[in-house]
């Protein structure tokens, strides 16, 4: 078996013409194209029949995250524009429902677009808010890799960074939509399921569902699920090493409650089926967080399940997917603890064995990304032959493009 460190990222790639590319998303979000392989065999329907080809009494696993309107624009007295686009809060270690709610002031790592332009002086601007004046100041505070530590202020302090950002901020669309964002977009680059604020990605495979689309998979019995992992800027992080083994996977937030995961013990021998790479590496990255409660034996405060995990981990002694999640059901029920939280920055490979889904639901991703790597471990070498087909049938690509199914025998 290969080593997945050697990987080689260009044995994954394709061409992807800019043509392909969704600019725009579709007036009715489940009119999408579906493409759908299952065991290897390729067919197509429309998004709004996926309950057709979803086997009754599954669990479909969702990200409820909510994105934020992460991007403020600053012009200097010079007329030179500054973006700062808000990563992740500096001050709460990842939790941004608290960093969110801060008052007055607070710090945030950046990017920051046009950077040679902004020097040590203070940033300004004006807005109104339910009529009344705010000012809103950022000053850079300190550079660390390749973000900036922002400090932003405001007064009155009486508002909210969520009610900030909710009122001037820009919805953050990937770089490879190339357009102005448009007033459709707050609406559009979010899930009708969309809950905890947090990401300044989509989880782009929940785009396609309505309201209707769930009517028809309860009418089936399929069983909803959510978790929540903020999706960072990380995820469209390109690969530039030659082989993965030199690349720094990014680390998401994860948030579950012990209900979900009692749900997926009881549906083990069901299909289980993550909408999204994000699910899909919650779920899986909670198998390698039971796998660490019962070898280590030790009381962790919160998941911390790093790149190689999986890969370094010792598996001669197979644990099972049962004997995991009850690890960490009886973990947090010894500690009383209604919830789990932390951090993953599992990396999915060619070679991974999935311990707990067997299907997702996804859209078309990025050559020579990660996400595309966690398909090609996903559906082997046919991953190629999906491509293709979605290149030569019309489909049209990443977050506002088609979707997939892709399903395994349980």
């Amino acid at each position: 078996m290969i080593d997945p460190r050697s990987i080689l990222i260009k044995d994954y790639t394709y061409d992807l013409p800019f043509s392909k590319i969704a600019q725009f998303p579709l007036e009715k979000r489940d009119f999408s194209k579906l493409l759908i392989c299952k065991n290897n065999n390729i067919s197509e329907t429309i998004f709004y029949q996926i309950s057709e080809h979803i086997p009754e009494k599954s669990l479909l696993i969702f990200n409820d995250t909510k994105v934020i309107q992460a991007r403020l624009l600053f012009k200097k007295q010079t007329g030179a524009s500054i973006e700062l686009f808000c990563l992740e809060s500096y001050d709460f270690d990842g939790d941004q429902t608290q960093a969110l709610l801060q008052k007055g002031i607070c710090n945030w790592k950046c990017f920051v677009g046009n950077l040679k332009k902004w020097k040590n002086e203070t940033l300004e601007k004006t807005i109104s808010i339910n009529e009344n004046k705010i000012t809103l100041q950022a000053n850079k505070i300190k550079q660390e890799d390749d973000t900036i530590i922002v400090q932003f202020s405001w007064k009155p302090e009486t508002l909210t960074f969520i009610e900030i950002l909710d009122n001037i901020g820009i919805i953050p669309l990937p770089p490879y939509i190339t357009r102005n964002t448009i007033e459709n977009d707050k609406q559009r680059y979010q899930t009708i399921y969309a809950n905890y604020e947090g990401s300044v990605a989509a989880p782009t495979a929940g785009l396609h569902f309505t309201k209707e689309v769930f009517e028809t998979l309860s009418k089936k019995n399929i069983i909803k699920h959510n978790v929540t992992l903020h999706v960072g800027a990380g995820t469209f992080k390109p690969v530039s090493s030659p082989t993965i083994n030199d690349h720094e996977m990014h680390a998401e937030r994860i948030s579950v409650n012990i209900e979900f995961i009692e749900s997926i013990l009881k549906n083990l021998n069901n299909n289980i089926i993550c909408v999204g790479t994000t699910s899909l590496r919650t779920i899986e990255s909670l198998y390698w967080f039971g796998v660490k409660l019962i070898n280590e034996k030790m009381q962790y405060s919160e998941i911390s399940i790093d790149q190689w995990e999986a890969y370094n981990t010792n598996t001669e002694i197979e644990i099972s997917p049962k004997e995991s999640l009850k690890a960490i059901i009886s973990y947090l029920k010894q500690n009383n603890y209604k919830s789990l939280s932390g951090y993953t920055q599992l990396i999915i490979l060619p070679s991974y064995r999935f311990r707990i889904a067997n299907g997702i639901v996804t859209n078309f991703h990025q050559p020579q990304s990660t996400l595309l790597l966690l398909i090609a471990a996903f559906l082997g070498n046919t991953w190629r032959e999906v491509y293709n087909y979605a290149l030569n049938n019309n489909f049209r690509f990443l977050s506002y493009g088609d979707s997939c199914l892709f399903l395994k025998d349980k």
